[in-house]
C-alpha cells in the first residue's frame, strides 16, 4: 500500500506527479491556508506532510501526526514549523533553499526601482485621466544610480541585491551579525545604526528570529535617513506596521515597498493600502514559473527521501538523520 501524504495546498503539477508515483496523495483544495484545527484533523494517518509557509505546523499538529516520518515545506523559510518538536520526534524537516535567490532579488530590485521612480503612482495617475501635459515637477522621484543601498541580512538574497546595485554604481552597506565583517560583493559591513543613518534605500533580507522580530519599530524608523525608502521582501513581522504608518505620514521613511506584511495579508481597508507613499504586493518574491516549478520538485524530493528513510537533499535539522 502506498504511504499517504498530505499536501496542504495545490502546488505546481510537476511536484504532485513525482509524489503520485510513490504515494497516495491527499491534496487539500482551496486558495486559503488551513487552520491549525484543520491540520490536526487531517494529518492523522499521513506519513508525510508537504506544507506551505502560511501553515501553522506547531507541536500540536506534529503530535497529531503520529505516523509522520517527514515534513517538507514549499519554501526557504521554516519559521511556521516547530522544528524542535519535529526533531524531538525524529522527523526530518526539508526546505527549498537557493532556488529562489535570484528571483526574489529580482522582485526586491523591482520594488526598489518602482518606489524610487514612483511607477505605480504614475500608472494610476495616467489611468485616472490626470495626465494633461509634461510637468517639470510632476511625480519627481529619487535617483538610484550613485545612491547608498543598505542591506539588513547578507545571505544569498542580500548578496544578489549587492551585485545588482553594482551595475547602478551604488554604494552598498550591509549589517549581518552572522556574516564575518569583511567586504564582499562590493558591500561594506557596518553596524545597525550606521545602516539606518546612511542608507537611501534600506532592504531587508534577514530571517525572522526573536532578534529580528520588530526590528524596525518607531525608534529605528526615526533613525533612518530622512526620506529613505524601505523595502521588505523578508518577513512582515520584522517591521512594526503601526510605527511604519506613522513614519510614512511624517515622511520618514519617505516610501515603503512591501512584499510581506504583518499580518499577511493585511486586512482590507488597512490604512497602509491607501497611503500614497506605500506600495504593497502579495508576497510575490519567488513568483516566477521556473522558480515555483523547481521549488515543487525540491519539496517533493525532500518528502520522498524522508519516506524512504534517506537523508533529505535539503534538511533544516540534519541531526535527525545524522
Amino acid at each position: 500500500m502506498k504511504p499517504r501524504v498530505l499536501v496542504t495546498r495545490r502546488i505546481p503539477e510537476t511536484g504532485l506527479e513525482m509524489l503520485r508515483g510513490a504515494c497516495a496523495v491527499d491534496v487539500r483544495e482551496g486558495d486559503l491556508p488551513p487552520s491549525r484545527d484543520e491540520l490536526i484533523e487531517r494529518v492523522p494517518g499521513a506519513r508525510g506532510l508537504l506544507c506551505l509557509l502560511t501553515d501553522p505546523v506547531d507541536a500540536g499538529v506534529i503530535a497529531a501526526g503520529a505516523d509522520l516520518s517527514v515534513i517538507s515545506t514549499y519554501a526557504v523559510g521554516f519559521d511556521n514549523i516547530d522544528v524542535a518538536a519535529a526533531t524531538a520526534r525524529g522527523i526530518p524537516v526539508g526546505n527549498t533553499p537557493g532556488v529562489l535567490t535570484e528571483t526574489t532579488a529580482d522582485l526586491a530590485w523591482s520594488l526598489l526601482m518602482s518606489a524610487a521612480r514612483r511607477i505605480v503612482e504614475g500608472a494610476d495617475f495616467s489611468r485616472a485621466g490626470k495626465w494633461k501635459t509634461w510637468g517639470p515637477t510632476l511625480l519627481l522621484g529619487r535617483d538610484v544610480h550613485g545612491a547608498t543601498l543598505g542591506l539588513h541580512g547578507f545571505g544569498r538574497i542580500g548578496r544578489a541585491m549587492a551585485r545588482r546595485a553594482g551595475g547602478f554604481g551604488m554604494r552598498v552597506l550591509y549589517c549581518d551579525p552572522n556574516v564575518p565583517g569583511t567586504e564582499a560583493d562590493g558591500a561594506t559591513p557596518v553596524d545597525f545604526d550606521t545602516l539606518l543613518r546612511e542608507s537611501d534605500f534600506l532592504s531587508l533580507h534577514a530571517p525572522l528570529t526573536p532578534a529580528t522580530r520588530g526590528l524596525l519599530g518607531a525608534a529605528a524608523l526615526a533613525r533612518m535617513k530622512p526620506g529613505a525608502v524601505l523595502i521588505n521582501t523578508a518577513r512582515g513581522p520584522m517591521v512594526d506596521h503601526d510605527a511604519l504608518l506613522d513614519g510614512l505620514r511624517g515622511g520618514n521613511p519617505g516610501y515603503a515597498a512591501l512584499d510581506v506584511t504583518d499580518p499577511e495579508p493585511l486586512p482590507a481597508g488597512h490604512p497602509l493600502y491607501v497611503q500614497p507613499n506605500c506600495l504593497i504586493v502579495p508576497h510575490l518574491g519567488s513568483a516566477s514559473v521556473a522558480t515555483r516549478t523547481l521549488m515543487a520538485r525540491m519539496a517533493a524530493e525532500n518528502l520522498l527521501a524522508g519516506l524512504r528513510g534517506e537523508p533529505l537533499p535539503n534538511c533544516v535539522n540534519p541531526q535527525v538523520r545524522g
